[in-house]
């Protein structure tokens, strides 16, 4: 009795061990974003229309910040902060602009940097992973999704249905 309980639970770690499995997350690399403002600054103090005006782009930990004297300046700056983090592979999904705010001779726009993926979205991709009706499990972890199946096949037919919903976070898949 005990040799078949034993083997049992052999089986069952043989079987855990074949199964294959990935995450998906949308996490930033707050070092490259740095270097991006930073490259962003240095072209807009280069830049002669930018000269003298005090137009600037400053980063928080959730949130880049562009700051000039005029609207039409922001409106300037955002494709060269665009470009500057394109640059350094960091997806423009990831930002999310706010209203330009103007007040008193200066004008401020925020950019919101996403990075997790919230319970909402999670849901999606599980409910998708179910309806694709192939043999692989989802499951929620906190701010990232994990995909379980026995074949790698499945789960780069899960990956490439994921990518081709293009949700508007930037999403890896890691081993």
């Amino acid at each position: 009795f005990f040799c078949y309980l034993s083997r049992l639970k052999l089986e069952k770690k043989d079987t855990e061990k074949n199964m294959a499995s990935f995450d998906i997350k949308s996490e930033l690399d707050q070092h490259e974003i740095t270097n991006a403002v930073d490259q962003a600054n240095r072209v807009l103090q280069n830049r002669f229309d930018f000269k003298g005006t005090g137009a600037e782009f400053t980063i928080t930990e959730k949130q880049i910040i562009l700051k000039a004297d005029e609207e039409f300046q922001i409106h300037q700056m955002t494709p060269i902060l665009n470009e500057s983090l394109a640059k350094r592979g960091i997806d423009l999904k990831a930002l999310k602009a706010e209203e330009i705010e103007i007040s008193g001779g200066s004008a401020q726009q925020i950019m919101n940097l996403q990075e997790g993926i919230d319970k909402e979205l999670a849901k999606k991709i599980t409910n998708l992973v179910k309806q694709s009706k192939s043999k692989t499990q989802a499951s929620i972890q906190g701010d990232s999704v994990r995909i379980n199946g026995k074949k790698r096949d499945e789960l780069q037919e899960i990956i490439q249905l994921v990518k081709d919903q293009n949700f508007d976070i930037p999403l890896q898949f890691i081993n």
